[in-house]
């Protein structure tokens, strides 16, 4: 279980050790997303920051650099190259911001339900190294774009995440997230190892936030899937343009959940050995609509 002393920096040693925190949401009818993070590398004492907005379908702004020189961190408070995040109350409300070249937002996040936890014994953390956890929220956010500032109420989610990556193991990392209402959520994470021949071989897990029907009043729950299936379509290039998910949630389940999910915007940042292909999704789930976020991280040489 996720508890507040959760939020704390971990204070790995091992050099490929990293711990982050992210924030990410959108409005499709308004065309504006983005999509902030700052990570530590406790070993060396630096920071890393990535930030991108999108406007109108194309990106407007964006930061990718590591090698930051930081000392301690405390997630409390921390700012990296024009990206900065606070805790306001613990697993409950948090603020972030980002200033770049040409937009940037400012944005307080607070949580809908508990956290979707990826523990160390998750599939994906036993095959990537890494764990954490992500929560829905609400979000209240002013985005600058070209000089104009237009305020939002959307939703969106917070993940922190740490560990050290086997990247001489792994091919590529997926996440996804569908913010599909306020008592409704997915976020699903992948790992495929290096020389793996298609997504048989890929592991992964996820987490479904759901009202249950049964009790109502007691608000949304999250809920591991005991067998998640995504399917991805992509174009020549190899960027992310379709997805479906499959999620057979209980063991004994009958029938799965479906969803389905197609890309409203996207970019690839080069990030030295690694290459991340960001994209918002629009998702369509029982009839709910909502976005989300799907990034693929791999190897330049995967």
């Amino acid at each position: 279980m996720i508890e507040p002393q959760d939020e704390r920096t971990r204070p790995g040693t091992d050099e490929g050790f990293g711990d982050a925190v992210t924030f990410a949401f959108g409005d499709e009818d308004a065309e504006l997303f983005a999509t902030a993070r700052i990570g530590f590398s406790p070993a060396s004492g630096t920071l890393s920051a990535l930030a991108v907005v999108f406007a109108g379908g194309d990106p407007v702004a964006a930061v990718a650099r590591g090698d930051i020189a930081g000392g301690d961190v405390d997630w409390t408070a921390a700012e990296a190259d024009g990206v900065r995040t606070a805790i306001d109350e613990p697993l409950r409300r948090w603020s972030v911001g980002f200033e770049g070249d040409g937009a940037g937002f400012s944005a307080r996040f607070e949580a809908l339900a508990e956290p979707m936890e990826f523990g160390a014994d998750s599939p994906v953390a036993q095959a990537g190294g890494v764990e954490g956890y992500e929560q829905l929220c609400a979000v209240e956010a002013e985005v600058t774009v070209g000089g104009e500032t237009r305020e939002l109420r959307c939703l969106g989610e917070r993940e922190h995440f740490w560990g050290a990556p086997h990247w001489d193991q792994i091919a590529r990392a997926g996440t996804l997230s569908a913010w599909l209402a306020p008592d409704r959520a997915i976020a699903l994470r992948t790992v495929r190892p290096a020389g793996a021949e298609g997504t048989d071989d890929e592991a992964v897990s996820a987490v479904l936030v759901d009202a249950d029907p049964a009790e109502p009043a007691a608000g949304p729950e999250a809920r591991p899937v005991a067998e998640p299936r995504l399917s991805t379509t992509y174009d020549p290039e190899g960027h992310q343009r379709r997805a479906g998910l499959e999620l057979w949630v209980g063991e004994d389940d009958q029938l799965p959940r479906r969803a389905g999910g197609r890309a409203l915007c996207g970019t690839t940042l080069e990030l030295g050995r690694l290459r991340l292909d960001t994209a918002f999704f629009a998702w369509r789930m029982e009839g709910r609509e909502g976005v989300g976020r799907y990034d693929l991280l791999r190897r330049a040489d995967a």
